[in-house]
């Protein structure tokens, strides 16, 4: 029997646990300072008592940069083979976190699979699947209701649900106050909001919050407050219904804090890239520093088709900027349920962005790789480039697709390639470049 309930419960009490000792290492940081950052809830680390097969990760402060993928079945598409094969594609290619957003039929065999076999640690929208799993019409499900999901979910192993407690009424009050030309573009914050206005009611996830964060506290499952009001195109970003659920979403932190519950805050969006590094510092100053988990943000909203790119030049300013957790997006993103090759584009997007912003916050170790890449490129080795390269099978079918005469170069300079003459220069050999006659 533990000796606490959750993460964050423990580290006030001055335990390292044995996800914190994981984290750690995986950190290169002292695990008595990593239970510092998590009992001040600058650190979470989502681990659900039941999720087995976990291989925990931190999210938060001087720590790296994780990303999300999103996967989950529809009703325009029902492939299950397929989101499982999406699953596959996360682990492979590194995803610390994978959201099941399955929104079609009865989700939990799916659920339930995807815990048994991901290490990747996996999030919920318990709004997403209400409906379906409750068999009820958005009008007849009760707040009870909505509380018999959370603790299904729970249950099952959910190590973080995305749960949109902030869009109340005071905050839809800002929103219908500040007129926007994409009103809510939020799933799980539309359903709240169509529910508050047919209802006549608060916020059930806000009304009952305490009964929220009791079932998360007993399975140790983090709570990421979600952004019902971030902006869905550039012109609605930083507006008063924005700001004032965040300012809904700090004191909900704190209260999460007091029943140690660990929480992350989710952010836009849709945001110009000189709004982007204001946005990351107010959330931690209104937010209390908690971990910051964006959706891109996408800087420009007229390249559908390469939202993949436009998420991933706002994600790196805004990790850069003191965001800790990045949700992918693919080329897919307004467009249709993303396919295998979205699905990998978005990782690869979303890695760059993570890792070259963890470079440039001087993560621990952040630069290792690049420096090995240097070397082998130094030394023209293709093997090592390859070996090194986040997706080596990529990197090695563009160098074979026009195999170069001299396998000491590539295909694009051969043999006035820079870093060969400069090698045989410095090697004290004497460069040629035609053949003599």
């Amino acid at each position: 029997m533990r000796e606490y309930k959750t993460q964050m419960e423990a580290a006030k009490k001055g335990i390292i646990t044995p996800e914190m000792k994981t984290v750690a290492e995986k950190e290169y940081m002292e695990p008595e300072k990593l239970r510092e950052l998590v009992a001040k809830g600058w650190v979470a680390i989502p681990a659900n008592v039941n999720h087995t097969s976990l291989s925990a990760e931190g999210v938060g402060s001087g720590l790296k940069t994780k990303i999300n993928v999103n996967l989950g079945i529809s009703g325009d598409c029902k492939d299950y083979t397929m989101e499982m094969q999406k699953v596959d594609m996360a682990i492979k290619f590194g995803a610390e976190a994978i959201m099941d957003l399955s929104n079609y039929g009865k989700t939990n065999t799916f659920r339930k699979q995807l815990i048994e076999r991901s290490p990747a640690m996996i999030g919920t929208v318990p709004m997403y699947d209400a409906i379906g799993y409750l068999d009820k019409d958005l009008l007849e499900i009760s707040a009870e209701d909505f509380l018999k999901v959370v603790r299904a979910h729970a249950e099952e192993g959910v190590d973080f649900m995305t749960i949109h407690a902030g869009i109340n009424r005071r905050a839809i009050e800002a929103f219908r106050r500040d007129p926007r030309k994409m009103n809510i573009v939020s799933r799980g914050g539309s359903l709240l909001f169509a529910w508050m206005m047919m209802t006549g009611n608060e916020n059930p996830f806000y009304e009952h919050y305490d009964e929220v964060l009791d079932i998360l506290r007993e399975y140790d499952v983090t709570i990421s407050l979600g952004d019902a009001l971030r902006p869905g195109c550039i012109d609605d970003a930083t507006d008063a219904g924005q700001i004032s659920e965040l300012i809904e979403l700090g004191a909900l932190t704190e209260r999460a804090w007091a029943k140690d519950v660990q929480v992350m805050v989710e952010g836009p969006g849709h945001m110009a890239m000189n709004e982007i590094e204001a946005n990351m510092k107010l959330e931690k100053r209104i937010c209390h520093n908690a971990p910051f988990y964006v959706l891109g943000p996408l800087v420009t909203d007229i390249f559908p088709g390469y939202d993949h790119i436009t998420s991933a030049i706002g994600g790196a300013i805004a990790a850069a900027s003191g965001a800790d957790f990045l949700c992918y997006v693919t080329p897919a993103e307004h467009l249709r349920l993303p396919d295998l090759n979205d699905v990998k584009e978005g990782i690869i997007a979303s890695k760059i962005a993570a890792h070259a912003a963890d470079i440039a916050k001087g993560i621990p170790h952040a630069r290792d790789k690049d420096n090995e890449m240097a070397a082998a490129r130094h030394k023209l080795d293709w093997e090592e480039m390859f070996k090194v390269a986040a997706d080596p099978d990529k990197a090695r079918a563009y160098f074979e697709s026009v195999p170069p005469a001299d396998r000491h170069s590539c295909s694009m300079c051969g043999k006035m390639c820079a870093v060969r003459t400069t090698n045989m220069i410095l090697e004290g050999k004497e460069v040629k470049f035609c053949t003599e006659k």
